[in-house]
């Protein structure tokens, strides 16, 4: 078994449409994006994946073109959809799927289903590209449902916590999560602007 680096990007700031597909990155997300890029320089990059949502393709292309290499779009990376129609109270929409992890809106995924989906294509990546250091670019629900696949503390709490854009770095020995890092300090973000 090979060890097989991950970098999960959560995307950078975006204005709020209900587009999901199409949503841009606000001006503050695009200088972001490019301090993303800067501190991915310093790393060796194999391939760059991302959700479908053009904010996450957004945050990592820079670091694709840097490597010469294209985006490679992964529909099963999207962010969890939280229901059919946008919720009143995101907050308590939140709550409400991390309390009880079954539990689903009309038309919207539990903590459960999403985490499978997600999983299922992390697992197929890290088959697909064994022994390489991959880039993903995602979203802040989906990226913790991912790591709390490996490791129940990555909860709602965590999710909380996490910067817009942030990188983790999940290093993993076969199908094995052995270690995880945070690679984004937004102090970086002083240097490049």
């Amino acid at each position: 078994m090979k060890h097989t680096t991950i970098y999960l990007v959560r995307h950078a700031h975006s204005t709020y449409t209900p587009d999901e597909y199409g949503r841009e990155l606000s001006q503050k997300g695009l200088d972001d994006a490019k301090s993303v890029t800067e501190l991915m320089k310093t790393r060796h990059v194999d391939v760059v994946l991302s959700s479908p949502y053009q904010r996450a393709i957004a945050t990592v292309e820079g670091i694709a073109k840097g490597n010469d290499q294209q985006v490679n779009v992964i529909e099963d990376l999207k962010e969890r959809v939280l229901a059919e129609k946008p919720v009143e109270d995101f907050a308590a929409a939140i709550e409400a799927v991390w309390s009880d992890e079954s539990f689903s809106f009309e038309g919207g995924e539990s903590n459960e289903a999403a985490r499978q989906r997600g999983s299922d294509a992390l697992f197929k990546i890290l088959h697909t590209y064994e022994g390489k250091s991959v880039v993903i670019g995602t979203h802040g629900n989906i990226m913790v449902l991912l790591m709390s696949y490996f490791d129940s503390h990555y909860d709602v709490e965590f999710w909380r916590s996490l910067d817009m854009p942030d990188v983790y770095k999940l290093s993993f020995h076969g199908e094995n999560l052995t270690e995880v890092e945070r690679v984004w300090n937004p102090e970086l973000k002083k240097v490049y602007l």
